[in-house]
């Protein structure tokens, strides 16, 4: 029983493929598989430009990446170094205003850093 079915279905689809196949333009399927084929080019073209782009870049990176971080450290370090002076600064003014309080006029009292804090994200 299995043998007939089995054939039964092998000769529905061989049908429904016949039937099918008169539904398309067989002209229309080699211009669809042309078009397929030019698509396919292109694609592994782009492909092939991507990958060089890509490896052209990390190449770049690598050559940059040592520079970056030598000047983040030397940058971090400035930033340190400029705060604490300007933390030296302002004792030395508090000092003198304590010593000395008409040293300096009235509007530079309450002079707060206007700096903006380049670490914190705005």
């Amino acid at each position: 029983m299995e043998q007939a079915e089995k054939e039964t279905v092998r000769a529905a689809s061989e049908g429904v493929s016949r039937e099918f196949k008169t539904l398309i333009d067989a002209e229309d399927l080699d211009s669809l598989k042309q078009l397929q084929h030019l698509i396919l080019g292109r694609l592994q073209d782009s492909n092939a430009v991507l990958s060089h782009f890509n490896e052209y870049s990390e190449h770049c990176f690598d050559e940059v990446s040592g520079d970056f971080s030598r000047n983040t450290r030397l940058l971090r370090s400035m930033k340190s170094d400029l705060d604490y002076i300007f933390q030296k600064l302002r004792s030395m003014k508090s000092r003198i205003l304590a010593t000395y309080p008409d040293a300096f006029p009235d509007g530079s009292k309450e002079v707060l850093d206007r700096r903006p804090d380049l670490e914190m994200p705005q």
